[in-house]
């Protein structure tokens, strides 16, 4: 199974090492699912966690900006990168967001996991459902493997 998580996801899970986003993570990192991503997808996650309200968190939570650049390179890794060619004009409220929808075509990904509403309130795309972390996490749990 293969899944393209948004940013949301990716900062949450970095911030919070027991969300449901970590539990997602956790899936990647053991094999479970695949993360399909973009170099338009990992410089947003880059630029994100720089936000001065971020950091701060980070630091409350103990999480070094290392670890980020660890966890991130490790996931980028292990992850389907996608060339990042196909442009999509799909959500005109966020354009940013059409990068998400782009990535889920290139990789012929199963899943996009988004806990933004421009992307959920669409609930698929070309067929692919666009689910929020628990239901997804739901989905794997009764899925076998």
């Amino acid at each position: 199974m293969r899944i393209v998580l948004d940013t949301n996801v990716l900062v949450s899970a970095i911030l919070s090492p027991r969300s449901i986003s970590a539990q997602i993570i956790r899936l990647v990192l053991d094999d479970t699912v695949t993360l399909a991503i973009s170099q338009d997808i990992l410089d947003e996650v880059y630029r994100v966690i720089r936000y001065p309200k971020l950091v701060r968190l980070m630091k409350k939570h103990d999480v070094t900006p290392e670890e980020v650049d660890s966890i991130i390179k490790r996931l980028s890794r292990i992850a389907v990168v996608t060339p990042g060619e196909l442009k999509l004009d799909v959500i005109r409220d966020d354009p940013s967001d059409n990068k998400f929808l782009a990535c889920t075509v290139e990789s012929e990904a199963n899943f996009i996991v988004s806990g933004d509403h421009h992307l959920t309130e669409l609930r698929e795309f070309q067929g692919i459902p666009i689910v929020n972390p628990a239901t997804f996490l739901s989905i794997v749990r009764n899925e076998d493997f």
